[in-house]
């Protein structure tokens, strides 16, 4: 698996100390981690570790024989069960140890936070905020089903659209990413487009995978159609014209009209197009 991980298209790849690592393989699974990040061939792709929690035993081990090992490649940790600030601020802490001692920039190695508990939950706008090297805040939608206690599958499918607007709206009021946590049914290509679908539609950055066959449905969701890719393109070429050139603040796009507002929709359509490779005609 690690060898097949730097040939998947995928935005991003992390290497999983955590739950797939069974708690005797803790201490093989750390060394094996480093080597894959540091001597893979990733391409462009953002690479990571994800700890063990802090509840556990593990949690500085993994950035002292891990993360601090791991070299310049590793580009994130990933720490899971985040369930209040405070545990932001000592992995923070640590990691500024790890550098040091490893020689990298203080403050280079970011965070994602995972919330998969009612305390998090609760807690997810302190902890967006806790630390500049939080990138991205991560739902893990079936841990946070089993602490809120719900009904229903053992999917996370359960969980209200609610808890989802709130990761939402945290992420966006600190200026992180918002990831939607992954599609159980890996081989069930509709159930991932449907899952990869509500997530964009709520307006998420992305969402994990699970299996290789995910990827180019969840790469194909999450792109913008190129004919809104390449409308927005033109709200904002006119909007520019007509603030700049006529001096006015609002204009009419055929038969819309369109403001600051619709510039700043525009934009982020633009932006997600670009990051998704998507290129206007000339």
């Amino acid at each position: 698996m690690l060898a097949k991980a730097t040939g998947l298209d995928a935005d991003m790849i992390f290497i999983d100390l955590e739950d797939s690592v069974a708690p005797l393989e803790k201490a093989e699974a750390r060394p094996a981690a480093a080597e894959t990040v540091r001597e893979g061939n990733w391409g462009d792709r953002v690479v990571g570790i994800r700890l063990n929690a802090w509840d556990t035993p593990w949690t500085h081990l993994d950035v002292l024989e891990a993360v601090a090992v791991a070299g310049d490649r590793l580009d994130v940790v990933l720490l899971p069960k985040v369930g209040s600030p405070a545990e932001v601020t000592a992995l923070d802490l640590l990691l500024t140890q790890a550098e040091r001692n490893a020689d990298r920039a203080v403050g280079s190695i970011g965070v994602e936070v995972q919330i998969e508990s009612a305390a998090g939950l609760a807690a997810v706008h302190a902890i967006a905020a806790a630390s500049p090297r939080i990138e991205t805040i991560v739902l893990g939608p079936i841990d946070l089903s089993a602490s809120l206690e719900l009904p229903g599958p053992l999917d996370g499918s359960a969980l209200p659209e609610s808890v989802r607007v709130t990761l939402l709206v945290a992420a966006r009021a600190a200026g992180v990413q918002v990831i939607d946590g992954p599609c159980t049914a890996v081989r069930d290509a509709d159930a991932s487009r449907a899952h990869y679908g509500r997530s964009r539609d709520l307006g998420y950055d992305g969402a994990w995978v699970l299996h290789p066959d995910q990827i180019a449905i969840a790469n194909e969701v999450f792109t913008p159609d190129a004919d809104a890719f390449a409308r927005a393109a033109q709200v904002l070429e006119v909007y520019a014209a007509a603030t700049t050139g006529d001096r006015r603040g609002a204009v009419m796009f055929g038969d819309e009209m369109i403001d600051e507002a619709s510039r700043k929709l525009a934009a982020r359509v633009v932006a997600r197009g670009r990051r998704a490779g998507l290129t206007l005609p000339d």
